[in-house]
């Protein structure tokens, strides 16, 4: 009889639970995500929640994110009381770009009781592009405007001499070099007058993308095109900034896209949507066909950054030739990236024979590394060896010091 009872009452609660639970409209939520994501960044994304219910009631949220970020186990926990509205919110860090799809969102939701559980579905479909890393962009172009690029990681580069642009004349104050005054202006006003003079402007700077089989390793969930994609934005970026002109070339196996240098207004614009559709290849990379471009195309000297990989000196060798052609016309820059891998076995404590072996052939490895800059500086050519995480950094400080000493 006191089974029976305790059947019967658990019986009653359980259709009261559900009574209560499922004759409300319940919980209503709602998705507020930007309509593109910034790659390799950290994008948020928030859930609106409205409990309509009488009671405080316990929800499980589980957003359908796009199938890219393979989040399988995706959930969130959450407490509302009876009308309240809260804000949900969780971060997003897509590694390739394209186009990517939330889907419809579910919420699991409970009374104080906990006999039933509610799901209820709201379909939430939409559409999100994945450009190229406009959030780091915009962290630099604020730098960039209020010249503090040292706070972003920026080496001050003292400059050397005066660039031969004339800006104009001006009154002379304590510390300005009278090497530059003006003497028919001081005899006129009668006080001491300089000449002022201003970085030179509207010089070329291309960013030159190989897109072959070399720029497909992966790092941190992205590919190296990826980093060099990034890098590529925020520099055409900064030149801009600079008065400088700025231009796109891709190339593989065949050449690819390519973005006349200019600084007109929508010309960031222009670049953005040249890089959110590259890919890499998997064929090697023809130099020839990019030194027959650069001769042809591109007949005023500029600043050429040339963001490639190789990883032995063989991979140079059959690809120096067309570089050096290509510097005997334009000031080269090649970028190419330190295997952070190889770095790591390097600096590994040994404990057995085969460690010894990885060990050793990674210390080959990262000298071939090292020869490959000396390579190339042996031939007048500039190099930056960087690591994926610090190519903007190092890319953008280099344009930097170059346009400082004047050697565009």
């Amino acid at each position: 009889m006191v089974a029976q009872a305790a059947f019967y009452f658990l019986l009653v609660l359980l259709v009261l639970d559900y009574i209560v639970l499922f004759r409300k409209t319940g919980i209503t939520v709602q998705r507020e995500a930007p309509d593109r994501f910034s790659n390799g960044d950290e994008n948020k994304v928030r859930l609106i929640l409205n409990n309509h219910y009488s009671f405080t009631a316990n929800a499980t949220i589980i957003d359908e994110v796009p199938v890219q970020f393979q989040h399988r186990d995706f959930k969130l926990n959450c407490t509302l009381r009876s009308g309240e509205e809260i804000i949900a919110e969780y971060k997003l860090r897509p590694v390739e770009r394209g186009e990517y799809v939330f889907q419809d969102i579910h919420i699991f939701t409970k009374t104080p009781l906990r006999l039933v559980v509610r799901r209820i579905t709201r379909p939430a479909l939409q559409s999100v592009k994945v450009l190229p890393s406009f959030l780091t962009l915009r962290h630099y172009e604020i730098k960039a405007h209020a010249s503090q690029l040292a706070e972003a990681g920026n080496k001050r580069v003292r400059k050397l001499g005066n660039s031969l642009e004339f800006e104009q004349i001006k009154e002379y104050v304590r510390g300005d070099d009278i090497r530059t005054m003006h003497w028919k202006a001081t005899a006129r006003k009668g006080q001491l007058m300089v000449n002022n003079y201003t970085d030179e402007r509207s010089q070329q700077i291309y960013c030159v993308i190989d897109k072959g089989r070399v720029m497909k390793m992966p790092f941190e969930g992205m590919s190296l095109l990826d980093y060099a994609i990034n890098a590529t934005l925020i520099v055409s970026r900064v030149a801009l900034i600079k008065q400088d002109k700025a231009g796109i070339v891709t190339f593989s196996e065949q050449v690819g896209n390519i973005l006349p240098a200019d600084r007109k207004a929508g010309q960031m614009n222009s670049i953005l949507q040249t890089l959110y559709s590259q890919q890499t290849r998997f064929m090697e990379s023809d130099y020839e066909k990019l030194y027959t471009l650069m001769r042809t195309r591109i007949t005023q000297r500029g600043l050429v950054i040339l963001f490639t990989n190789f990883e032995s000196m063989s991979g140079l060798e059959r690809q120096l030739p067309y570089i050096r052609s290509i510097a005997q016309h334009h000031l080269v820059l090649v970028v190419f990236f330190e295997n952070t891998e190889l770095k790591q076995l390097t600096e590994s404590r040994v404990t057995n024979v085969e460690e010894l072996y990885i060990r050793t052939i990674a210390e080959k490895f990262a000298h071939e590394k090292r020869l490959i800059i000396k390579e190339l500086q042996k031939h007048g050519i500039l190099a930056i060896l960087t690591t994926p995480q610090k190519l903007t950094i190092d890319t953008v400080n280099k344009y930097l010091e170059l346009k400082a000493r004047h050697a565009i």
